[in-house]
């Protein structure tokens, strides 16, 4: 078997075992696989859930106000518990850990992106495991939309991954919800992530965690373009990640593109875009079907301000996202020159940084 890199994410119902406590044989079974694929060479990444959880099991389980404060309490609070747990239990087997905590704001520029990707390589280089969580003490956003199934995207993209390992409460994606239909059966391959597969995706089952079964199809589609296969799966089945890394068939599996994107363009996937801009529909064209950058003239509208060398949405007339990518231009200066032709760039604002505003080379397609 060729050495892999392989992130494995880690839901709270898969550490807690479906109780209100970290299950810590659970866990230790985890990284008793864990270890022996490191000790066939392969690369492992950790990305756990669980802060809140931990939190709330050292609090011994306090009545607090439903709001966004109180999560970042327990997710203070449970951060230094759970690393503890995961330093403890790797220990083990004398396998050194250390921990990074993210939240896009880490990736949302080129050089944080290539930072964080430096400390990420010295880390395996110097086989020494990176436990990744969201810094869930000050990403409320994040911890309202249960992204760390996406973060697990990102972390496999910062680590050039050959596998992202989803591990759930579940066995995999299923025709319909398990929970309600029984004649639902589980989907072992997926080609392509379409609009009738996200109509399937529910909520979590356990309620133990933020994210469902969309979030892990939003990081599966994130981690596909980048070229890097996905397997969703039940992180209660025995020696599951081992068989994984294996390629012996568990859960769901979404098959990575064949033609994945250039290594310099997956950043823009932890980037939110600080605007946007509407295209008419010859430039549209030009994009999803001849592989063009975007001219001035086909922009019909600019919204929101943005700096030049943000990230930005690039739009349809009917304000849907089909690509998104780095503006060669601030957003006063695309007004400026929208709808214009390129060799009037630098007549109309007396300057000019090229003929394009969006390069396609610094874009991505969705």
């Amino acid at each position: 078997m060729k050495q892999q890199t392989i992130v494995i994410k880690l839901g709270t119902s898969v550490l807690t075992g479906g109780s209100k406590k970290i299950d810590r044989a659970r866990i230790l079974e985890l990284v008793r696989q864990c270890h022996q694929l490191i000790e066939q060479g392969h690369n492992i990444v950790v990305v756990t859930s669980g802060a809140i959880a931990a939190g709330r099991e050292n609090l011994n389980y306090p009545e607090l106000p439903k709001t966004v404060a109180s999560k970042q309490l327990l997710a203070s609070v449970g951060q230094s518990k759970l690393i503890q747990t995961w330093e403890q239990l790797f220990s083990i087997y004398n396998i050194y850990i250390g921990q990074m905590l993210l939240t896009r704001a880490d990736l949302e520029d080129r050089e944080r992106f290539l930072n964080a990707q430096d400390a990420l390589k010295a880390m395996l280089d110097n086989h020494i495991v990176p436990v990744i969580n969201e810094n869930d003490a000050v990403a409320t956003a994040e911890i309202k939309v249960g992204d760390n199934d996406n973060l697990s995207a990102l972390a496999a993209i910062l680590a050039q991954a050959d596998k992202l390992i989803l591990l759930t409460d579940q066995e995999g994606l299923f025709t319909a919800d398990p929970r309600k239909d029984p004649n639902a059966k589980l989907i072992t391959e997926i080609e392509t992530i379409d609009t009738a597969l996200k109509a399937i995706a529910g909520d979590s089952i356990s309620g133990l965690g933020t994210g469902g079964m969309g979030t892990k199809l939003q990081a599966a589609e994130i981690a596909g373009k980048a070229g890097i296969e996905v397997i969703i799966a039940a992180g209660s089945r025995p020696n599951v990640i081992l068989d994984v890394a294996k390629n012996i068939a568990v859960g769901t599996r979404f098959m990575p593109k064949k033609t994945p994107l250039e290594h310099r363009k997956y950043w823009l996937f932890g980037a939110p875009p600080a605007g946007s801009i509407l295209l008419d529909d010859g430039a549209v064209n030009a994009i999803l079907n001849q592989g063009r950058s975007i001219l001035p003239k086909g922009i019909v509208e600019v919204k929101n301000n943005f700096s030049r060398g943000e990230a930005i949405d690039i739009c349809n007339q009917q304000g849907v996202s089909i690509a998104r990518g780095v503006s060669r231009y601030n957003s006063d200066a695309l007004r400026q020159i929208a709808g214009h032709h390129s060799q009037d760039i630098s007549k109309l604002i007396g300057y000019e940084y090229g003929p394009v505003a969006v390069h396609r080379d610094d874009m991505i397609v969705k």
